[in-house]
């Protein structure tokens, strides 16, 4: 099980940390030791002291392929979640000013929290809504209709580079709204269906 994550997918987030725009997806992987589930908690590393919360809706590949074509790529995906791509941010920059790569700030154990997994059919495809809560507070609004890369492009992209195989996961992008955490922060993750505001995820950092 692979899972893959995109970067930079919403455009004021870019902004919003100074990123260019990309022009094609931005990619990196986690480890399988990187997933937290069940709500369980996220104990705070102690090798940075700039831990960021970035929502994101993920994608669960129902079936293997590679070159993925244009025309079949919304059949890779049948089920959606809520995850939570946790960032050293200081580990994140001290990489970047040295052109080096982002595992140590991105793929740390317990940076990729998941929640259950919903169909795709109970929400509006085109334009998936969803909410984070930091404490009661909303921080992060999205809606996939703002992405830049839409799923089926994150799909053909990366299945040039991965063969996708059954149960692989995409994280597909945060957008605006990121920022930080601190020992006892509740995060609550909300998913817009068709019939009602789903309660998807909740971690709490220890």
């Amino acid at each position: 099980m692979k899972i893959i994550c995109i970067g930079r997918n919403y455009a004021e987030h870019a902004k919003e940390l100074n990123n260019p725009l990309p022009t094609k997806p931005v990619v990196f992987l986690k480890p399988a030791t990187a997933l937290l589930v069940n709500n369980k908690p996220l104990y705070y590393p102690e090798f940075t002291s700039e831990l960021h919360y970035e929502l994101e809706i993920v994608l669960k590949i129902a079936k293997n392929g590679r070159h993925v074509q244009p025309e079949f790529a919304s059949d890779y995906y049948k089920e959606i979640a809520l995850g939570i791509d946790f960032t050293a941010r200081d580990l994140q920059q001290e990489c970047k000013e040295k052109g080096l790569p982002w595992e140590v700030a991105k793929a740390f154990d317990g940076s990729a929290v998941l929640s259950p997994f919903v169909p795709v059919s109970s929400v509006n495809r085109q334009a998936i809504e969803f909410e984070l809560r930091k404490n009661g507070k909303a921080v992060q609004h999205g809606n996939t209709q703002n992405l830049i890369f839409s799923f089926e492009e994150i799909i053909v992209y990366v299945s040039r580079f991965f063969k996708l195989q059954m149960g692989d996961l995409i994280y597909t992008g945060t957008p605006a709204g990121v920022g930080p955490v601190q020992v006892g922060d509740k995060l609550d993750g909300y998913l817009y269906t068709h019939q009602e505001v789903m309660h998807l995820l909740r971690c709490e950092v220890k």
